[in-house]
């Protein structure tokens, strides 16, 4: 088994493990690795058919997510919200439409999709990434760091471990972490851990054609949200939302015969024309998910202060989403707490 050696190691290839070594190479810092269990890139960032099945938007406040598109010359775009919208509250009355209203704060999506801001921030550090690497272990020795892995030993002086702090908690650590930090990884929330989206694309955007925006919000029904999610160049035409809970117990035909009705009956026979169908349960991913998952229907508390602090001496610290004081959950919250993290152990040395 291979044995591998660097100043830094960050577990997680995801947003903010991405931005972290970003942040250290921005200040000089080069000898960088990064441990990523899945066989690809980005985490809750999965863009696929031009469909952003996770992480998909931001708005005006989430400055930390313009500022990383900005050194990135990524460009934005508003979420398309135009025409009728789709409001529904009775599986027996007829559908409710409504107009958005435009003073209300806009969304933004990024261009060529969320994975764009991954492929970008991956680019300086693309040979020091391994995929399939799972880390097990995680054991101070010495001056050092040794993370055991199904690829092997890798050994660090410093240790940033970015993955969703219940996920973390799967890992074993030596000497052991404390039993309320423990309690606190294990009872923090994981960002779309109970979400199902659905993607379809279109040869044409058909909802357009008939003033209609897209979108529909479905307080009962298999669908709780759909949007238009049209590319920025409107070369590809798409629909995206959020599946109804519910539905993850019936068979994957089974849930796709009713979404599809159920979008049919509210915007249109045109659906049956779609060119793609694709779904992702994010419960159902074991690098997002653990056997603990519960939905949660308000939002959940981030950024606990015991993830601010550094363990083992000074050589290891948690990133990522939930770690955030600000933003928690949230792209900027990722992105945010990747900065952080490098500029703690930047002020180390």
């Amino acid at each position: 088994m291979k044995q591998i050696t660097a100043t830094y190691i960050i577990v997680g290839a995801g947003l903010s493990g991405l931005t972290t070594a970003y942040a250290l190479h921005q200040q000089g810092e080069t000898d960088i690795i990064i441990l990523e269990a899945r066989d690809r890139i980005g985490g809750r960032i999965l863009t696929k058919d031009g469909i952003d099945f996770g992480a998909t938007w931001f708005q005006n406040h989430h400055e930390h997510v313009t500022t990383i598109l900005d050194h990135l010359h990524i460009k934005k775009f508003h979420q398309y919200s135009e025409g009728k919208s789709v409001l529904v509250y009775n599986s027996m009355a007829p559908a409710h439409y409504f107009e958005n209203d435009p003073s209300y704060p806009a969304a933004y999506r990024i261009a060529g999709g969320s994975l764009a801001m991954i492929q970008a921030l991956a680019t300086i550090h693309q040979e020091r990434i391994y995929t399939n690497t799972k880390v097990s272990h995680i054991e101070e020795i010495e001056n050092q760091i040794v993370l055991t892995t199904n690829q092997g030993e890798f050994k660090a002086a410093k240790v940033i471990v970015t993955v969703p702090p219940r996920i973390a908690s799967q890992i074993t650590f030596t000497p052991k972490l404390s039993n309320s930090l423990m309690k606190s990884m294990e009872n923090t929330h994981t960002w779309m851990s109970n979400a199902m989206k659905v993607g379809l694309t279109f040869k044409k955007p058909f909802w357009k054609a008939k003033q209609m925006s897209g979108t529909l919000i479905g307080q009962i029904g298999c669908v709780t949200e759909l949007y238009d999610h049209c590319c920025a160049k409107e070369e590809t035409f798409a629909l995206m939302g959020f599946v109804n809970e519910a539905l993850r117990d019936v068979s994957p035909e089974e849930r796709k015969s009713r979404i599809l009705e159920h979008l049919q009956k509210y915007l249109g026979n045109e659906v049956l024309e779609y060119l793609t169908y694709e779904e992702k349960d994010w419960s159902q991913d074991v690098f997002t998910n653990t056997d603990a998952v519960k939905s949660i229907y308000m939002s959940p508390r981030y950024g606990n202060p015991a993830f601010q602090e550094t363990y083992l001496n000074n050589k290891l610290l948690f990133s990522g989403a939930e770690t955030s004081p600000i933003h928690g959950g949230y792209m900027d919250g990722a992105i945010y707490s990747g900065f952080n993290a490098a500029k703690k152990f930047i002020a180390q040395d």
